[in-house]
């Protein structure tokens, strides 16, 4: 990641706890947050990718298919 100026954010002492409970040795509190970050983004495109929303099955395709072409 590009360089920027480092800026405060203020948690709570048990949130701080949650987010170290994350970290791998010598990790950084910015390198375990940017990590949870990357693993956040993959989820939710997990989630879009799979979504069940506005999708129909197979058999309900194949059946529009064979009644569409039996006019």
């Amino acid at each position: 990641m590009g360089e920027s100026m480092p800026t405060t954010i203020q948690i709570d002492h048990e949130t701080k706890e949650k987010i170290k409970t994350f970290g791998l040795k010598g990790e950084t509190y910015q390198e375990i947050i940017n990590r949870l970050y990357n693993i956040a983004i993959k989820d939710q495109l997990h989630q879009l990718l799979m979504s069940s929303k506005n999708t129909i099955s197979l058999e309900e395709v194949r059946r529009r298919h064979a009644a569409r072409w039996q006019k």
